[in-house]
Formats: C-alpha cells, sequence, structure tokens
C-alpha cells in the first residue's frame, strides 16, 4: 500500500512553533475547528475544516473557504467529538500515517476523548501519532513491533488501552521486559528510560500508548 501522510491539527493550546520544522511535508492537512487556527500558525496548507465549527473564527473559515479549503460541517448535537471526525475524515480520504498535533490543555474531557479517538480500533490498519505539546505519542496495536531512537536517560512510558496488552518485550530500555501482560488501569509503564541510542517495543495483543514526554526537546 502506497504511503499517504495525514496531519490533522486539533484544539487546545496552540502547538509549539518548532513542529513547522519537525512535521514531514504532509500529503494531507486537516484541521478539527478552530485547529485551523494552530495549523495556519504553523503555516501549513489545510485541505479541510471539519467540525461544528462552534470555535473557529468565522473570518478565518471563510477565508480558508475562499481559497479551496474544504468545510465540512457537522451539527453541534452529535456523537463524536470533532477530533474523532477529522481523523476518521483522514482515513475515508486513504490516510496510511495520521499524526495528531496539539499543544494540549483544554477540558481534561476532550484530553481523555483525544486519547480514546487516537486509539480507537477503526484506525488499527493506520499508524498513528501525536505531538502533544513536547511529547510524541505512538499507539500500538498488536500485533505490531516499533523501533525508535532516544537519548539516553530520556523518559518513555508504556500504557495498556482498553483492555491488558499481551505478550509485550521491549529492548534497549532501563527497565525491559520479555513476553510480558501489561494491565490495563495500572501506573507499571510510567518512567522508565532509554538505555540506548535506539529502543523496540512489540505486543502480540491488544493497544498500547507510547509516550515520550520530552520527545521535542530531544528530537
Amino acid at each position: 500500500m502506497e504511503k499517504t501522510t495525514a496531519v490533522v491539527v486539533i484544539g487546545g493550546l496552540a502547538p509549539d512553533r518548532r513542529l513547522s520544522m519537525i512535521l514531514e511535508k504532509p500529503d494531507l492537512v486537516i484541521a478539527a475547528d478552530v485547529g485551523l487556527h494552530h495549523a495556519i500558525d504553523l503555516g501549513l496548507r489545510v485541505h479541510a475544516v471539519v467540525g461544528d465549527m462552534d470555535s473557529v473564527d468565522r473570518a478565518v473559515l471563510v477565508g480558508a473557504e475562499v481559497n479551496g479549503v474544504d468545510v465540512i460541517r457537522s451539527p453541534r448535537d452529535k456523537d463524536l467529538t470533532d477530533t474523532e471526525l477529522a481523523l476518521r475524515h483522514a482515513a475515508e480520504r486513504g490516510a496510511t500515517h495520521i499524526t495528531v498535533v496539539t499543544g494540549g490543555g483544554g477540558r481534561l474531557d476532550h484530553q481523555l476523548g483525544v486519547i480514546a479517538s487516537l486509539a480507537h480500533r477503526d484506525l488499527a490498519h493506520c499508524v498513528v501519532t501525536a505531538w502533544w505539546d513536547t511529547a510524541h505519542v505512538n499507539v500500538l496495536h498488536g500485533p505490531a513491533i516499533l523501533e525508535f531512537p532516544g537519548r539516553v536517560g530520556e523518559l518513555v512510558g508504556l500504557h495498556a488501552f482498553g483492555g491488558d496488552a499481551l505478550g509485550v518485550t521491549t529492548n534497549g530500555f532501563k527497565w525491559n521486559v520479555t513476553n510480558e501482560t501489561f494491565a490495563a488501569h495500572s501506573s507499571r509503564g510510567v518512567s522508565n528510560e532509554f538505555a540506548e541510542a535506539v529502543a523496540s517495543i512489540a505486543i502480540a495483543d491488544g493497544t498500547l500508548i507510547v509516550t515520550r514526554p520530552e520527545a521535542l526537546e530531544n528530537t
């Protein structure tokens, strides 16, 4: 399958401007409502805006539409957040690799909703990552293997999501495991560290959310 990359920029606090130098030029940029402002600030060429448009500045939205940006409106009374709608739109447009960009912050229920949306099984066929303020996030649906670089001593966290993560094996960290189960609703995987310049995580079944809280500072 041909690789198609998408960046989904969502609401919350403004993302770190350094991301404009780190993000590879995507094939598709989708803004979730007020994420349009953040995408413009990062210098991204937006292809579509998705959501109920209750937060985006009307003049900015009209300007985007005049310039050819697709505006996909949803009712305010809906089952899914603007973020989840934007993620699904990216997948529907053929994205195989999706990166969500947010500065974090805002309402706690929305932040939890973002994490849940990242790990949704409907996106299991995509490589889903996120820049969350200065942190980087990877979502792994088993069976999967992730190999990635880091600075020795840099923090990394492994969190089972939506159920237990089975058959987890890690290499390159200060504390490694072999074919173990990470229980959902447990903090066991918090505050591990890179012991080598490259580490790997394998999972046989379930979902792991892998976080690097200091990733932007070490990129």
